[in-house]
């Protein structure tokens, strides 16, 4: 099997953003399954998968896209200019919905996921064009122990002493420092998406190419299944062994959360690359490649439709209403759970979205960078 388009890696991808839509639009933030909320700190939750699967999988696509025009010897300033191209227009994407409606550039937020994903798209891509394979787990090495070492043996300027919580870290500070007034609005001090949590992040990055390398390569697909599968697993222990001394925590994306996520990613898609590509068990993956193949069109038209059914209000008498308030009152009853009617609701927008893309699936239409 050379160079084929995995169906299982759209299905993957398929599926995170469909989780991606049930995490991020619930009917109301009060009222939302443990599962389907971030760890309040250390810890991982389903919730919790969602960005470093993205960036696994933007990793995985990395030598399914460029390795034909690696082998063929395209001229390096050819594959460079294409990544540095995808990289401005992603993170300029990013920064867009960071600041829409209101592009206030003083407080406009410069942190964010599409932002880090084009960031470690660029540096992981032009890794797969210079660096071996063995130079890969080096730079993994390297990315993880330097972080580890960064967090936990760093004094906090400050403060004196190393620290892993949300506003005394190194890289709290280091944020504060350089973005103060453009970070998170919820916590304005710190950012989940920030600069020095992004060097673990690469890590994830290079887990996600070195699996498209195997299964783009001409061993045989069960073989590297296999190595895939047995690579996973031995990630998710050392993850979960690393946890006791360096927590897991996505907001921070410590070392240990970068093995345990890269470890459950190579996992998941192993399954299923067997189920679907080697056993033809592919009817029902129609409904999630809608999603995978059209990825910006629901990250981007996801973000703005959550900011619009906020934004978009009226006043009757003294009472305002928003027009996400006054959908939601239609999933609201009283024998219902009020979590059940906050999943349904956002549940709601992934049936809008399935519907829209399965339209542009069949007129062909797909928004690429």
């Amino acid at each position: 099997m050379q160079n084929p388009r995995l169906i299982s890696l759209d299905v993957f991808r398929g599926m995170t953003l469909v989780l991606m839509i049930i995490v991020n639009n619930p009917g109301d933030w009060g009222a939302v399954y443990a599962p389907l909320l971030h760890a309040d700190w250390h810890g991982c939750t389903l919730t919790d998968l969602v960005f470093p699967f993205f960036l696994f999988i933007v990793g995985v696509a990395i030598p399914l896209a460029l390795g034909s025009r690696k082998d063929a010897g395209t001229a390096d300033t050819a594959l460079y200019r294409k990544i540095i191209i995808r990289v401005i227009l992603i993170f300029l994407i990013g920064l867009a919905l960071s600041g829409f409606p209101y592009y206030n550039l003083s407080t406009i937020r410069i942190p964010g996921v599409l932002q880090r994903i084009a960031i470690i798209y660029g540096v992981v891509a032009i890794l797969y064009l210079k660096v071996s394979v063995r130079g890969l787990w080096i730079s993994l090495i390297i990315c993880l122990a330097g972080y580890w070492f960064l967090m936990t043996k760093l004094p906090v300027p400050g403060y004196g002493y190393a620290s892993l919580e949300p506003e005394t870290n190194l890289g709290a500070w280091l944020d504060y420092t350089l973005l103060k007034g453009h970070l998170w609005s919820s916590s304005r001090v710190w950012d989940p998406e920030g600069i020095l949590s992004t060097l673990p992040a690469f890590g994830t990055g290079i887990l996600g190419l070195w699996t498209g390398i195997k299964l783009r390569s001409k061993d045989q697909l069960n073989d590297n299944l296999h190595l895939i599968f047995f690579t996973g697993a031995v990630l998710l222990l050392l993850g979960y062994v690393w946890d006791m001394s360096f927590p897991i925590n996505k907001k921070i994306w410590t070392s240990s959360y970068v093995l345990f996520t890269g470890g459950m990613a190579m996992l998941t898609l192993a399954s299923l690359i067997w189920l679907i590509d080697i056993k033809g068990y592919n009817k029902w993956t129609r409904h999630f490649i809608y999603f995978g193949m059209n990825s910006m069109v629901v990250f981007v038209g996801s973000g703005l439709l959550a900011r619009m059914l906020g934004l978009i209000k009226w006043t009757n008498g003294e009472k305002s209403t928003t027009l996400k308030s006054f959908l939601y009152g239609f999933y609201q009853y009283d024998w219902m759970p009020l979590k059940l009617s906050s999943l349904l609701f956002a549940f709601s927008q992934v049936v809008l979205f399935y519907l829209f893309l399965r339209w542009l699936y069949y007129k062909k239409w797909f928004w690429r960078l």
